[in-house]
């Protein structure tokens, strides 16, 4: 498998994947951005949406989209922590927090990307806020469904993390800033930035990585 992702875009949240799981995969780190890959070439010419991330598998399909690659490689590797059993309600509230994370909180970051006036970002940084509120109070545990890390987790650490780098401070969601510390902590996670860059990534970072 190869694995196209752009440093701490939402992509990152798969490389972490690929790394829990320890499926063998290639990486390569694209400017999503300019549309290039790291040889110079065309990044349009092997992603037909030209977006991260993208899996590239061993029979010449390609898999986007986070939330379906999270479950086919999680599946894929029978790692039922990561992504419970087909079925169970412990799968329906993985994804029910992976659907939240992607339609409310990154899609709240979107418009952080356009060159908006100072009015427009009051708005929208109010938006990001009542979302990280909300995640706030629902935690009941260390992670989104409770003792154990899963693929919602690490989705939520990409896109959580994005909010000091836009200026949001975290202070004020100790569960939420907790969950990313714990997730920051796991090596999967240091090696997936290690490899690929942090980009919008921004974290606690007591132990600096090298």
């Amino acid at each position: 498998m190869k694995l196209y992702t752009h440093p701490g875009a939402s992509s990152l949240s798969v490389h972490i994947l690929l790394r829990e799981t320890r499926l063998p995969f290639d990486l390569e780190v694209i400017n999503v951005t300019a549309k290039v890959r790291a040889d110079g070439s065309d990044y349009w010419k092997v992603a037909q949406r030209g977006m991260v991330p993208l899996l590239e598998l061993d029979n010449g399909e390609t898999l986007t989209e986070n939330l379906v690659i999270a479950q086919y490689l999680c599946d894929l590797a029978g790692r039922r922590d990561l992504m419970p059993e087909p079925g169970t309600m412990q799968r329906y509230r993985v994804m029910e927090w992976q659907s939240y994370v992607a339609a409310e909180l990154h899609k709240s970051f979107v418009p952080m990307f356009w060159p908006i006036d100072e009015e427009m970002r009051t708005l929208v940084l109010q938006r990001i806020r009542s979302r990280l509120v909300f995640l706030d109070e629902s935690l009941k545990g260390p992670f989104l469904t409770g003792e154990t890390f899963t693929a919602a987790d690490a989705y939520l650490f990409v896109i959580g993390s994005w909010a000091r780098h836009f200026g949001i401070p975290t202070d004020e969601f100790p569960r939420v800033r907790n969950l990313l510390k714990l997730v920051s902590e796991r090596q999967s996670v240091r090696d997936a930035l290690n490899a690929e860059g942090r980009g919008l990534v921004v974290i606690d970072d007591p132990d600096p990585m090298p």
